[in-house]
């Protein structure tokens, strides 16, 4: 890839908008945004998002929206909630009928109340025309019944970040990229007294992202293209086993973490390894603490091993706007989202927070902020991961088998030791049928 200036991307995403099917709707530093929708005459807004961890990511939020409601004379409140928190403010309202105009929320939880967002088409398919292109899983992640119901945002990206002294001191060059490797790796970490942690708790990152994998990498599965529930398979039992080795090197507690306990306890050298975004590598990179900017120089990152099919079986954490029918001002939270999403305001946001959230168009792969080879690993984390619902169908289902913790639940059954890893398929499977009805 070829190494670019901010200026010099600034400039080509510029000329290229200029030549795009909506010329006169390209940003212009002297004219600001041109809006897809004229927001309604004495609009105002409400946006709920989830709480940021990178500082650079909240810092240039509130600059961007400061310059919409500079540009458009809207005020936007924005209030942001914890991870676990955020999906479920978005359920009920959803249920009531009232709440914030737009909703960025995680992972399938628009496919949960499709009938309650506003067709976003139009903005869904601008952005594609112009911006390279959304990757494949975004339009599954976004579209329902052929039309946009949600415009991703991108992917909280996640990788294994490690501390490279240790990996090395306990006999390895980096991270195996195969799974009988990494197995042998952890537990060499343990036996230098600097275990692996990943959480097996209700962390709607953490917890998610690691536990999926495990399945996936087996090639076991929650559901069949046809919508069937498969969970219960010789694949899974096989997940489930492993699982229960690696957490036997792993440090006390994984089974009650949270999205926050790894970071606390890498940054607190608890731990050598774990799975997280890029705001351990943020946290200690822009501390005042030298010896924290050591640990940063000390990490390194990589994806996860791949298992017997040869791929990637990673989910990323996407999120995505959400527009709910009951805004007074749908233009208006179109308009937003829109402004968000251009260029002049997602470059300096994903260069604020250092690749924090790893963009859903492809023209964004050549931001600058990638070309530091110890993050570039996150640029790629929408282009790769798989969708909540592999290897069925993305739906109400799929949604509601994670915002319960169907899978992350049966992991932490098995390598609690509280089930056999047969018996945690077997009910993990029989929860999974009441909502996919099969």
């Amino acid at each position: 890839m070829a190494k670019f200036t901010r200026r010099d991307f600034l400039t080509t995403t510029a000329a290229a908008a200029a030549s795009t099917a909506f010329p006169g709707l390209a940003a212009a530093a002297d004219t600001g945004t041109k809006l897809l929708h004229a927001p309604e005459k004495g609009a105002k807004l409400n946006v709920l998002r989830w709480h940021a961890f990178v500082q650079g990511d909240a810092d240039q939020w509130k600059v961007n929206t400061e310059k919409f409601t500079k540009q458009t004379g809207i005020p936007v409140k924005v209030d942001d909630v914890g991870w676990e928190d955020v999906r479920a403010k978005a359920a009920l309202a959803a249920r009531v009928g009232s709440g914030p105009d737009i909703i960025i929320s995680w992972f399938d939880d628009p496919e949960q109340f499709p009938d309650k967002l506003i067709d976003v088409s139009e903005l869904g398919d601008y952005l594609g025309k112009k911006y390279g292109g959304w990757y494949d899983v975004c339009k599954r992640y976004g579209r329902h019944g052929g039309k946009w119901i949600a415009i991703p945002l991108g992917s909280n990206g996640n990788a294994i970040a490690y501390r490279q002294s240790m990996v090395k001191a306990a006999g390895f060059d980096g991270v195996p990229t195969d799974l009988a490797g990494f197995l042998k790796l952890c537990q060499a970490l343990q036996a230098k007294g600097t275990p692996a942690g990943f959480a097996f708790g209700h962390a709607v990152g953490d917890g998610n992202n690691f536990c999926h994998w495990l399945l996936w990498s087996h090639g076991g599965k929650v559901a069949n293209p046809k919508g069937q529930v498969v969970l219960n398979s010789p694949e899974t039992v096989a997940a489930l086993e492993y699982a229960t080795q690696l957490y036997k090197t792993f440090i006390p507690g994984t089974l009650g973490w949270n999205d926050t306990s790894n970071n606390r306890a890498f940054l607190d050298s608890q731990i050598s390894l774990t799975a997280n975004g890029i705001s351990l590598y943020y946290s200690a990179k822009t501390s005042k603490d030298p010896k924290m900017n050591a640990m940063a120089q000390d990490m390194a990152h990589s994806h996860f091993p791949v298992g017997a099919s040869g791929k990637h079986t990673e989910i990323m954490q996407i999120s995505q706007f959400m527009h709910f029918k009951y805004s007074k001002y749908p233009n208006a939270a179109k308009a937003y989202t829109q402004f968000m999403m251009e260029a002049d305001q997602y470059n300096p946001w994903m260069e604020s927070s250092i690749g924090y959230v790893s963009q859903p168009l492809k023209a964004y792969e050549s931001n600058p902020v990638w070309n530091d080879p110890k993050i570039t690993v996150y640029r790629d984390s929408t282009g790769i991961m798989l969708d909540n619902g592999y290897d069925g169908p993305l739906g109400a289902a799929s949604a509601a088998v994670m915002a319960n913790y169907v899978v992350v639940d049966m992991f932490a059954a098995a390598v609690s030791g509280s089930k056999t890893p047969k018996q945690a398929a077997a009910d993990a499977a029989e929860r999974a049928k009441r909502y996919y009805k099969s």
